[in-house]
């Protein structure tokens, strides 16, 4: 059902019961309100006249794990991660505390999409930090507008890289904003 523009009154003109349900009830039904149907949702636009109930999803990871890897990949214990029904875009946050023992080399933090659209972690999307001292953990976080995203179920899922030495991660964190 698609939302339709409502008939002009006339005066002393006769509705049918057909006008009215297209031009009244159908068009209510095309409403966020009415469309809504688990709480803590959002609504998008999804075209012209058109909403659609969308996910605000995250998932966290307590665990503490590490890498060496200079490629992102997975820890023991992956993710953590996401999925949700999304349109062309989406709103991604990650974040973890981090920390590396080699100075000079970076941590990072990223995500990649599988699902309807299949991305790969990359640097551009990344939290990321230089270590500065042995052992100064830091907290970082970012957050990400996702376009170009394919219409549908997409999975997000952190992944980890370092630049050098042993990259220390805890706390990780991710959350989508569907749109």
């Amino acid at each position: 059902m698609a939302w339709s523009t409502p008939l002009t009154a006339v005066a002393n003109a006769t509705l049918t019961a057909a006008q009215w349900n297209a031009s009244v009830r159908d068009n209510l039904l095309e409403t966020a309100p009415a469309k809504a149907t688990t709480a803590g949702r959002i609504f998008v636009t999804t075209a012209a006249n058109a909403v659609a109930e969308r996910a605000v999803t995250g998932a966290t990871v307590p665990t503490a794990e590490s890498t060496t890897s200079t490629s992102y990949t997975s820890l023991t214990t992956a993710g953590p991660a996401v999925t949700v029904t999304t349109g062309a875009q989406a709103i991604v946050g990650v974040g973890s505390i981090v920390d590396n023992a080699t100075v000079g080399a970076r941590v990072l933090a990223s995500y990649a999409v599988s699902g309807a659209t299949t991305i790969s972690a990359q640097d551009g999307t990344s939290v990321g930090k230089d270590a500065d001292g042995v052992n100064r953990v830091s907290s970082m976080s970012r957050v990400n507008w996702q376009n170009a995203l394919n219409s549908g179920s997409n999975t997000f899922t952190m992944q980890y890289r370092v630049t050098g030495g042993t990259g220390n991660y805890s706390s990780r964190h991710i959350f989508v904003i569907a749109l």
